[in-house]
């Protein structure tokens, strides 16, 4: 294996990682208070564009890992919406 697919398979998983101690501690708190829906819209649409991109490339490393992003970043958009507190 190439050392620039071991890198990129790397990146990759701490990539599609990153947002699951945020996942979890809305998961577990039931609170997204400081949790920006902007910020989360924005990167949905860039890992999704990521996925894309990976199905006219072919290239597998960038579509796997980035769906898991994609769908890490749906269920914490799901839940920031869930559990955001109305104002009144």
């Amino acid at each position: 294996m190439e050392t620039a697919t071991i890198i990129g398979i790397g990146a990759s998983i701490f990539t599609g990682i990153s947002m699951l101690p945020q996942l979890i501690k809305i998961g577990k708190e039931k609170k997204a208070k400081d949790v920006s829906v902007l910020m989360l819209a924005i990167l949905f649409v860039g890992v999704g564009g990521w996925v894309y991109y990976g199905f006219l490339k072919d290239d597998w490393i960038i579509i796997i890992s980035n769906g898991f992003s994609f769908l890490i970043n749906s269920i914490l958009i799901f839940l920031t919406v869930k559990y955001k507190e109305k104002v009144s």
